[in-house]
């Protein structure tokens, strides 16, 4: 099978399982088989493959028609313009997420502790880190799994982070200049019918938000302040629908200046503010 072949052919299977970008996967299975890029594959275009790159292509296209998330095959995702290593245990970072740290980045100064909860993957905390000078970060979450990736990919980045085991609060004893969330907030009801890249290869604890999607906002914002240093930022990222009901929990505590910021798309994305 020639290069131009191999191509056609995972474009044909990934639009036959319903892949929405199956051009682009296809492409990104290849180059991560065959460890090439365009100007070699442009130059080689009609040249056979080994028989041994031949064989992983099909093994990865089939993994992927069988919806697969494409990280998951890959290893790797982008965020914030750093690799960070991915698996079945934490969710694939998501551009929309960006807006979160984008916010904690307009507040964060030298000096300041930062606690990440839900840390997952560790995209957060390291990519404020990354762009922060002289902050110490934690990141907690309550999958050991999500844990030793979130410490991997701090190595990754060149980042010095702390992460450690905690059930929301239970483990912390200490107080932070800022706190940052990306808590599972998916209604129970809704996961079956998210896309199966989704609903049924990403780690469900870290999607099921309870029966309306607000279960860890309410922990997180009714014990926050204790964990929160006077003019401390609460800062979550949310469901497009949850701005007013998260809102309204960190206004009844006492949160002031809470504002809902929107990402990209125009959807509400993050809830933020401080006592």
């Amino acid at each position: 099978m020639t290069y131009r072949e191999a191509i056609r052919s995972g474009e044909l299977i990934l639009n036959e399982a319903g892949i929405v970008d199956a051009k682009n996967d296809a492409w990104l299975l290849l180059t991560m088989v065959c460890h090439i890029d365009h100007t070699f594959y442009y130059v080689h275009i009609d040249e056979d493959m080994t028989e041994e790159q031949t064989n992983e292509y099909q093994s990865v296209l089939r993994k992927r028609a069988e919806r697969i998330p494409l990280q998951y095959i890959t290893g790797e995702q982008e965020f914030m313009g750093l690799t960070f290593h991915v698996n079945s245990n934490v969710l694939v970072p998501r551009q929309d997420t960006e807006t979160l740290v984008e916010e904690a980045l307009k507040v964060v100064r030298p000096g300041m502790r930062i606690l990440d909860m839900c840390t997952g993957s560790g995209c957060i905390l390291i990519s404020i880190l990354k762009n922060s000078k002289n902050v110490i970060g934690l990141g907690t979450d309550i999958s050991k799994q999500a844990l030793a990736l979130a410490k991997e990919n701090a190595r990754l980045n060149d980042v010095q982070a702390m992460f450690e085991w905690s059930n929301l609060f239970e483990q912390i004893d200490d107080k932070f200049d800022v706190i940052v969330s990306n808590p599972p907030y998916i209604p129970t009801a809704v996961i079956p019918g998210l896309e199966p890249e989704v609903a049924q290869f990403e780690p469900y604890s870290a999607l099921d938000g309870g029966e309306n999607g607000l279960k860890f906002y309410q922990a997180i914002v009714a014990e926050s302040k204790e964990y929160l240093t006077p003019g401390g930022h609460l800062m979550f990222e949310i469901g497009y629908d949850q701005g007013k009901e998260v809102s309204l929990m960190m206004q009844n505590e006492g949160y002031r200046d809470v504002k809902v910021v929107k990402d990209l798309a125009g959807n509400d994305r993050v809830v933020c503010g401080h006592l």
